[in-house]
């Protein structure tokens, strides 16, 4: 269907699934990429993105919450009020870090407040986020600013939108100041919805596009940096707030194009992020300088159908070994990652959602010492690809080799099943598990075996969550993870007791 005017009403509606979606929805909190409820997954509601409008294509994709402070206190059409407030008890036993014992627990709160003004084509928004770890002790080697940020703001901007620019049928969108980003498979770039603290970026964001044929954001910001820094720091375990700031020594840009429905109804995405880091007196980085281009081609899924997606990453460009400021050498960076997963969606009850996953991440090799090969995910989820984050977090985008199998399922219309079962090898037998920033001056959250002869078999995942939507502001989550340790978590240098791991949670989301 081609259209020369921009669209409102219920054809903005029907247009949002096929120029805004660009995902699956999994049944998981921080899978919410899908623009259309598929009828075997409908997806959760977050904080921010569940609560506004899109600016050039109308009404939300998220049902208006059913205790709604703009209608309690009678604000006018102009001015946007919301609370959103997310409780989660996490238990975590057994350790997968260098020397760890025992287990781990934490309730994580997160308050978020959105306020935002629109006079016509202009609009102004600010969100405030509080997010607090209780429970948790210096013994864990898990506390971060990943789980605590209080008391700090994450959006503040003014943007400008016009659905019809210069009556060309084009639509236009300008957003200056602090904002979160969210592109894609939100493999690499996203706003995070698990994890209890969200990514944002001081720049510019300009998105354009044309009806029924395609969309492109281009983007030029400073990441934010959240303080305070550090693991299990005292600032941290007492929940103490320090303001965050932009990375003023680092820029971050790229472009996002979005084709839907390009042949054959498959729909095409393609992208590439530059990232230039340097050092600052309160920042010490490995001075990453590189690109990464992708792709992205994906059917959603449909019942009686088969579906696909399929995402490339590329990474190229130069990173020094350590974050040390003595360290001046820059190495080369050549790194690569890819997804598959083939579904199926049974027409029977439960509408069940059978699908073969496949991820990989280049890890580096320690006989080549002047080549870095570990892909960085830059600023994206896992949640939905390598099970939950929060204190356990086992496996991110870096050095990894993952087989596994999914299944989604829906008993009734409010209520979602997940079930993941992955087998987890490391890309690279000599290079670290852990993440993208682990050094080898810096091992005390990483198991590393340079040598290779731990093998490169971490063990196998499963992964299993229930959600049910009780109305349209209150859901409930849990989930259970187990991961059965192979010999590399095992015999690893420094390895912890051989005890598998179980991560446990419940939650509970409130929005008004």
């Amino acid at each position: 269907m081609m259209r020369k005017k921009p669209l409102t009403g219920v054809a903005v509606n029907h247009t949002l699934s096929l120029i805004v979606a660009s995902g699956f929805c999994m049944g998981s909190s921080d899978n919410i990429q899908a623009a259309e409820t598929n009828s075997y997954a409908k997806q959760p509601f977050s904080a921010y993105s569940s609560q506004t409008d899109d600016a050039l294509l109308g009404s939300s994709k998220y049902e208006k919450p059913v205790w709604n402070l703009h209608d309690t206190l009678g604000l006018p059409k102009w001015l946007s009020l919301s609370v959103n407030q997310r409780t989660r008890y996490e238990s975590l036993s057994g350790s997968f870090t260098p020397r760890g014992t025992g287990g781990d627990q934490q309730i994580a709160l997160q308050t978020d407040v959105w306020l935002a003004a629109k006079f016509g084509k202009f609009s102004a928004g600010t969100e405030f986020l509080d997010a607090r770890a209780l429970l948790a002790d210096s013994g864990s080697k898990t506390l971060s600013n990943s789980h605590v940020d209080t008391a700090d703001f994450i959006q503040g901007y003014v943007s400008w939108a016009d659905q019809n620019v210069l009556y060309s049928g084009l639509g236009a969108e300008v957003k200056v100041g602090r904002q979160t980003l969210d592109f894609g498979s939100r493999r690499l770039v996203a706003r995070n919805t698990f994890r209890n603290t969200i990514n944002s970026f001081t720049g510019l964001n300009m998105r354009f596009l044309s009806y029924d044929k395609w969309q492109f954001n281009g983007f030029v910001t400073m990441p934010v940096i959240r303080y305070p820094q550090g693991v299990d720091t005292p600032d941290l375990i007492n929940n103490d707030g320090n303001m965050d700031r932009e990375d003023t020594h680092t820029l971050f840009s790229g472009g996002f194009l979005e084709l839907p429905n390009l042949v054959w109804g498959v729909n095409t995405e393609a992208y590439l992020y530059h990232l230039d880091e340097s050092d600052s007196n309160t920042n010490p980085t490995r001075n990453r300088r590189y690109i990464t281009p992708g792709m992205r081609f994906y059917i959603k899924p449909a019942k009686a159908k088969f579906d696909f997606q399929a995402e490339a990453m590329g990474q190229f460009g130069t990173v020094r070994a350590t974050t040390n400021a003595t360290d001046k050498r820059n190495i080369e960076h050549k790194a690569w990652s890819n997804h598959f997963d083939m579904g199926y969606t049974f027409d029977v009850p439960w509408s069940p959602r059978l699908a073969l996953e496949y991820d990989y991440a280049s890890g580096n090799n320690s006989n080549n010492p002047n080549l870095d090969q570990r892909f960085d995910p830059l600023y994206g989820v896992r949640r939905v690809d390598f099970g939950p984050t929060g204190i356990y977090g086992a496996f991110s985008r870096s050095n990894i080799n993952t087989p596994g199998y999914r299944i989604n399922a829906a008993p009734r219309s409010d209520v979602q099943l997940s079930f993941a079962h992955k087998f987890l090898w490391l890309a690279s037998s000599t290079d670290c598990w852990g993440g993208a920033n682990c050094s080898s001056t810096s091992t005390s959250t990483t198991l590393w075996d340079t040598t290779g002869r731990s093998g490169s078999y971490a063990g196998q995942q499963l992964d299993l969550s229930a959600r049910w939507d009780v109305n349209s502001s209150l859901n409930l989550e849990s989930g259970w993870a187990h991961l059965f340790k192979g010999e590399f978590a095992k015999k690893a240098p420094s390895a912890p007791n051989g005890q598998d791991i179980d991560y446990f949670y419940v939650q509970s989301q409130l929005r008004f």
